[in-house]
């Protein structure tokens, strides 16, 4: 498996942005692939963009930011579950390791 979370995000975003000082870091520790996508970014979110309304088809539910995770992003990709919103390190750290368990209890 190639497991990655990536975020979506806007450069607006306050809370994206105390995020990234940590995000990366967690996701790298726990063995994730880390991809960052920010919406002004139109090359990247073009990428990714199907990822994401896979997820949310009127981006209406998603949080500012939304990491989703996802195996085989940049193939056949397979959508193993999210966190959404602001998240302290430590909590952000623990619900990205639920989703992991959950995966691979199933």
């Amino acid at each position: 498996m190639s497991l990655a979370v990536i975020k979506f995000s806007s450069e607006e975003c306050g809370i994206c942005h105390k995020m990234s000082f940590y995000d990366q870091k967690v996701a790298e520790e726990l063995g994730l692939q880390f991809i960052d996508v920010k919406m002004q970014d139109t090359a990247t979110y073009r990428k990714y963009r199907k990822i994401l309304l896979t997820q949310y088809p009127d981006k209406s539910e998603m949080g500012w930011p939304t990491y989703i995770l996802c195996d085989s992003p940049e193939g056949e990709f397979q959508i193993i579950g999210e966190v959404k919103g602001g998240h302290p390190k430590g909590e952000f750290r623990s619900r990205l390791q639920e989703v992991l368990n959950s995966t691979a209890s199933a």
